[in-house]
């Protein structure tokens, strides 16, 4: 399971700018075609046009130090997914941040419930309400005892059996140029948390050209 929600794209303004310092090597601002117009709510918006989009792709297409143009493009989410699908998105540490919801302050805040953990294999569902029961059956524990050391021994025995399913949400944020490198690396992985990281990806402002996405890598993330 992977849900993201709250996501933020670069604003017209700052595409604008972008586009514009993205013909600064060349000195060909004359060039640029791109324009402002309106969007489906009828409020202003920046359209980039084709030349410049050529420009930006070609750059793209040429490396981190021809695109470096992406690192300017920012995008910020709320990501919900499990723990064994988090360290492998750490693993893109250049330009991202994460603020998570700590486990040390909210874990215990209500009883654990299907809701908060990932379990789609069939050996695992088998097991669910047994897991669920135990680490609530610890977390009634935690509660019933006054002594500060029977609580510390209780809550560390609920992280170290809290299985890596368990759902953690986090604001991440990153740049064009990280999300360009995790669709590649990650659009033909076996968990299919990532193929809907990848569909997401491709669902941002102008992904698919700076990116080049053809029709069949949009097929294959998704499959």
């Amino acid at each position: 399971m992977l849900k993201i929600e709250r996501a933020i794209t670069p604003s017209s303004e700052w595409w604008e700018e972008v586009v514009l310092g993205a013909r600064n090597a060349y000195g060909s601002w004359e060039k640029s075609d791109s324009y402002w117009g309106w969007d489906d709510e009828n409020k202003p918006k920046f359209i980039i046009g084709k030349n410049d989009l050529t420009l930006l792709s070609s750059l793209s297409n040429g490396g981190d130090d021809h695109g470096k143009y992406l690192r300017q493009l920012p995008v910020i989410c709320r990501i919900t997914a499990p723990h064994f699908w988090w360290p492998e998105m750490d693993q893109y540490k250049i330009g991202t941040v994460t603020n998570s919801c700590s486990k040390m302050h909210t874990l215990l805040n209500k009883p654990f419930e299907a809701s908060d953990f990932t379990m789609e294999s069939i050996l695992t569902v088998a097991s669910r309400d047994s897991i669920i029961d135990h680490l609530n059956y610890m977390r009634d524990l935690y509660f019933k005892y006054e002594d500060p050391y029977t609580k510390k021994q209780i809550w560390r025995g609920i992280l170290e059996q809290l299985p890596l399913c368990y759902n953690q949400m986090r604001t991440w944020s990153a740049n064009y140029q990280v999300l360009k490198r995790i669709y590649y690396a990650r659009k033909d992985h076996k968990l299919p948390e990532w193929h809907q990281f990848c569909d997401w990806i491709l669902t941002l402002p102008y992904t698919k050209e700076l990116f080049h996405i053809e029709d069949n890598d949009e097929q294959t993330a998704s499959t």
